[in-house]
């Protein structure tokens, strides 16, 4: 990855340089995924893949896990 990294994370996390939250993003055409309290850990993906998961998060698929 040769480009700077923008994290960008939810309005629903808070302004709180406490809170921890997941992160995202664009990096040389992958999409990045970290959480802000392991911010080493980085997660790669691709945008067809990341809108497949939202789709199934906005459809309530997800929501039994919190």
């Amino acid at each position: 990855m040769t480009s700077t990294i923008n994290w960008q994370k939810s309005s629903y996390s808070g302004s709180d340089a406490e809170i921890k939250c997941v992160e995202l993003a664009h990096v040389d055409g992958q999409i990045l995924l970290r959480e802000s309290d392991a911010p080493d850990t980085i997660v790669t993906t691709d945008r067809d893949k990341l809108r497949a998961f939202l789709l199934g998060v906005k459809a309530g698929e997800f929501d039994h896990l919190v």
